[in-house]
C-alpha cells in the first residue's frame, strides 16, 4: 500500500510539473531560487536526490512567506526596489501554490495572500501599481494597473485564461512599461479573485466584461492621442484561452486599436486532460460536462466574426495544447492590412519557454501600433 500511495503521489507531482512546468514558472516571475528550492521540496524522499516529500501548496506557500518577509525587511531598511522585488517574487509563487487546487477554502486562502503582497506592493510608491475594482453585473472584477515612469503611450489590458491570472502576468506588464504603455493586468469572468471572493464566473457576457476592463483604460488616455481612424491607443493581449477572450472582445469593441491572441483556442471544448478539465469545471462553477460544452459554444470565436485592429496572433509549434487549427481563425478574421502571424518554432503552450523574448516582441509590436 505505501507503494502504491508513492506511485500516486509521484503521478500527481508528474502532472503538476507538466502543467507548471520550468519555463512557466519562470515566465511567471518566479524567482530561479524559488524554482530550484521548490524543486528539492516537493520531490519524494525516496528520490534521487532526495527531496522533502512536502505537498506543492505548502512547499510553495513556504517560499512565499519567505520572500514576504523579506521584502518587509528591505521596506523598513528604506531599500524600496529589493521590497519591490520581493513583494513580486511572494506574488508569483504564491500564484502557483494555489494553481493546482480546487476551489476550495485553502486555494481561497492562498489567493489572499497574493491579494495581501499585491497591496502592500502598491503601498510602495516606486512600484507604480494600482488596485482596480471594476463594477460589472453588480459585483466587482478585480485587476492591478502597472503605470509606466515616463510619457504615457497607450495602454493594454492582458490576461491569461483558466488558470493564469492577473499578477502573474506581471513580466509582460514591465515589458510594456519599459516602453511607456500602462498595463491593467485582469482577472476577468471565472478568474481569480474576481471568481473566488465575488462569484463572477464564466456564465456572462465575456466581450462585455473585458470591455468594462477597457473603459477603466479609456479614462486613462486622452482623447487627443487618438490615431487617424479615431482610436486612442488602447490594447488587448489574452494568453492561453484568454486569446479567445482577446479575439471576441476586440471583433465587437471598435476602441480597440490593436489585439494580441497568445495561444488562443478558437472553439474551446472538454479535451479528456484531468487538468484543463477541472479548470474548465472551476470557471464555470459546475461539473456538468454538457454545460460546460454549451458554455464553450456560447463564447467560441465564430467564422463571421471580424477583428478591425492590429492583430498580432503568436503560436508555438510545440504547443501540446493548442493545434494550428485552433488559432488560425483568429488570423483569418484580420485585417489583411493590419494582421501578422508569427509562428515560434519549438515554442511550447503561450510561448513560456520564450518568455522574455515574447514579452519584447509583444510589447515593440503595441508600440508601433499605437504610435503609427
Amino acid at each position: 500500500m505505501a507503494n502504491d500511495g508513492g506511485d500516486t503521489r509521484d503521478k500527481m507531482m508528474d502532472a503538476f510539473w507538466r502543467a507548471m512546468s520550468p519555463p512557466r514558472l519562470i515566465d511567471g516571475n518566479v524567482r530561479f531560487a524559488d524554482f530550484l528550492h521548490l524543486q528539492r521540496m516537493v520531490a519524494s524522499p525516496t528520490s534521487s536526490p532526495p527531496g522533502d516529500g512536502m505537498d506543492w501548496d505548502v512547499a510553495a506557500e513556504i517560499l512565499g512567506d519567505r520572500a514576504v518577509a523579506k521584502a518587509r525587511s528591505h521596506g523598513d531598511a528604506g531599500e524600496s526596489l529589493s521590497a519591490i522585488n520581493s513583494f513580486r517574487a511572494a506574488v508569483a509563487i504564491y500564484s502557483f501554490a494555489q494553481m493546482p487546487l480546487v476551489d476550495s477554502d485553502r486555494k481561497r486562502d492562498l489567493y489572499r495572500k497574493i491579494r495581501d503582497a499585491m497591496t502592500s506592493l502598491c503601498a510602495i510608491p516606486e512600484a507604480r501599481t494600482i488596485r482596480v475594482e471594476v463594477p460589472f453585473n453588480g459585483r466587482h472584477m478585480i485587476g492591478w494597473l502597472v503605470m509606466p515612469a515616463g510619457e504615457l503611450h497607450g495602454a493594454v489590458v492582458t490576461f491569461g485564461g483558466q488558470s493564469g491570472w492577473g499578477a502573474v502576468y506581471m513580466r509582460n506588464a514591465l515589458a510594456l512599461a519599459d516602453r511607456g504603455i500602462a498595463t491593467l493586468l485582469a482577472e476577468g469572468p471565472g478568474q481569480g479573485e474576481t471568481r473566488l471572493e465575488q462569484g463572477v464566473y464564466l456564465d456572462v457576457d465575456v466581450p462585455a466584461a473585458y470591455g468594462a476592463f477597457i473603459d477603466v483604460l479609456d479614462n486613462l488616455i486622452p482623447a487627443k492621442q487618438a490615431n487617424s481612424r479615431g482610436r486612442k491607443p488602447l490594447g488587448i493581449w489574452g494568453n492561453s484561452l484568454g486569446g479567445l477572450f482577446a479575439a471576441t472582445t476586440a471583433a465587437g469593441e471598435p476602441r480597440i486599436a490593436a489585439c494580441c491572441v497568445n495561444s488562443g483556442i478558437a472553439s474551446p471544448r472538454l479535451r479528456g486532460m484531468r487538468t484543463f478539465d477541472e479548470q474548465a469545471e472551476q470557471m464555470l462553477g459546475t461539473q456538468d460536462a454538457e454545460l460546460i460544452t454549451r458554455n464553450f459554444e456560447r463564447i467560441s470565436f465564430t467564422q463571421d466574426m471580424r477583428i478591425s485592429s492590429d492583430l498580432l496572433v503568436l503560436h508555438g509549434t510545440a504547443d501540446p495544447i493548442v493545434d494550428l487549427e485552433d488559432i488560425q481563425l483568429f488570423y483569418d478574421a484580420g485585417d489583411p492590412d493590419r494582421r501578422t502571424f508569427s509562428v515560434w518554432e519549438g515554442g511550447d503552450h503561450a510561448l513560456y519557454n520564450h518568455g522574455d523574448e515574447r514579452n519584447d516582441f509583444v510589447a515593440d509590436w503595441f508600440l508601433r501600433s499605437f504610435m503609427s
